[in-house]
């Protein structure tokens, strides 16, 4: 069988791939038979030598609709100390201002092309070819406690790592919240779990936690010719996304859109508060998170394709067990202190600023974030859509068309500044962009005053 007649060759090579000249698949066909590791290699090396021009693809992206620079807050940081990004972000169009923007309808504004382009969908870093990509310190740190290398040798994580969560972030207990970080300061991997949470955690939940940090098969990260990890590969553990029951912005494509420039660039939602939530998935609305555990060994692993699973090592864990186990230890993922919150999630006026107060009356009120946003854990539990292609002509930039997100979870906004960046799909930067972006979508009509406030507020939460 010639290259050509690899029954993975043509299905699994992104579209770029396919319409390469005919030239060079004609100098293999003549080549006759090739084994699968001549195979790979070819792929591989093929595609380690595209990986430059679509890396700056991507970062010509980012550069048009960001302002991509190091600009840390003063005095406004995450838990464990790692500064929050100052200002917005988002770049408007040429001789616009905020303000301006804000008084027109949403049919002006797309009338007149002036949506900002850093507000409309995201690409993934390859949106083409879509997958698993994890930042570099995840790599990194990773390789260095259990030697399982997370690097794609066809594409790089995108955006820098002062726009990303503090790595690793800190774990808190419901059940130990006397203990404050039980991860120690350190990334809980399957080297080091067990020292660390022997005297804490009951076996079943111990279990619980080891399952979610053991790799498993992943469409990416697998042992198939058809991966994209240079070598053969055991895949990849829940907690490699969602580190230390957190998040740490590793990047996916939505498995279950089609046609694939309608898919969804994937921000990893942090864990902490499962507990309190009754929405799984940004718009697949799960019911559980046991669903939800189960949804992505069986499916989302795979990006959705059922034949995938089944070919490249699918996982089928026990519900009445495994998966049991996962979702307990998933529920005892606490919040981050907020020192600033009463008890019903509100103010301490004691303890709180002019500005953060005067974000909090805002915030329940002429901002109508409470709407959705309610306390103590400031979600609703519900699907909400924005509709934010009222703004908008549809339009594809690399690969990724910007239509009707439809209906989205309402995110928990308990935490929210150790949880950047913003959205379901990573577009928002910063607190500041967020805010900017709802004025917009929800016409509030907000002054600059009243935006800043409402940043300080969200930082206290």
């Amino acid at each position: 069988m010639n290259w050509t007649q690899k029954p993975w060759a043509a299905a699994r090579l992104p579209t770029h791939s396919r319409l390469l000249g005919l030239s060079a698949m004609a100098m293999l066909c003549c080549a006759g038979t090739a084994s699968a590791d001549d195979d790979f290699a070819w792929t591989a090396s093929r595609l380690q030598q595209e990986k430059a021009s679509f890396a700056q693809r991507q970062q010509t992206v980012l550069a048009d609709r960001y302002d991509m620079t190091d600009r840390p807050a003063t005095g406004a940081t995450m838990s464990r100390g790692k500064p929050l990004q100052d200002g917005v972000r988002v770049k408007l169009p040429r001789g616009v201002t905020w303000e301006r923007l804000a008084m027109l309808s949403p049919a002006e504004i797309k009338a007149s092309n002036l949506w900002p382009a850093g507000f409309l969908p995201l690409p993934h870093p390859h949106h083409e070819v879509g997958g698993m990509v994890f930042p570099r310190v995840v790599i990194a740190e990773t390789l260095r406690q259990t030697e399982r290398d997370l690097t794609r040798f066809d594409l790089d994580f995108d955006l820098p790592d002062y726009f990303l969560p503090e790595f690793p972030p800190p774990l808190y207990l419901t059940t130990r919240s006397d203990l404050g970080d039980v991860s120690q300061g350190k990334l809980v991997t399957l080297a080091n779990f067990n020292a660390l949470f022997k005297d804490i955690l009951n076996p079943k939940q111990l279990e619980g936690l080891r399952l979610l940090l053991t790799p498993f098969p992943q469409q990416q990260f697998n042992a198939t010719d058809d991966r994209r990890s240079l070598k053969a590969h055991t895949g990849v553990a829940c907690l490699d996304c969602h580190a230390n029951g957190h998040t740490d912005a590793a990047t996916h494509t939505s498995g279950d859109v089609r046609p694939n420039e309608y898919r969804h660039r994937i921000g990893t939602p942090s864990l902490r508060g499962v507990n309190i939530q009754r929405l799984f998935g940004s718009q697949r609305a799960l019911k559980s998170v046991e669903d939800f555990t189960e949804f992505e060994q069986r499916g989302a692993y795979f990006d959705g394709t059922p034949a995938d699973a089944a070919r490249k090592g699918t996982n089928i864990l026990e519900r009445g067990s495994q998966v049991h186990f996962m979702a307990e230890f998933q529920a005892l993922l606490d919040f981050p202190p907020a020192p600033k919150l009463d008890l019903f999630g509100k103010l301490l006026v004691a303890k709180a600023t002019e500005s953060e107060l005067r974000g909090q009356a805002l915030f329940f009120g002429k901002g109508q974030c409470a709407s959705c946003h309610t306390p103590p854990y400031y979600t609703d539990s519900l699907m909400h859509n924005l509709k934010t292609e009222r703004f908008f002509q549809e339009s594809t930039v690399n690969g990724r068309t910007a239509s009707a997100d439809g209906p989205i979870k309402t995110l928990v906004l308990r935490g929210i500044k150790d949880s950047p960046p913003y959205l379901h799909d990573d577009r928002l930067m910063t607190l500041a962009d967020t805010v900017e972006f709802f004025n917009l979508v929800l016409e509030l009509k907000l002054i600059q005053q009243e935006k800043q406030d409402l940043v300080a507020f969200l930082r206290t939460l």
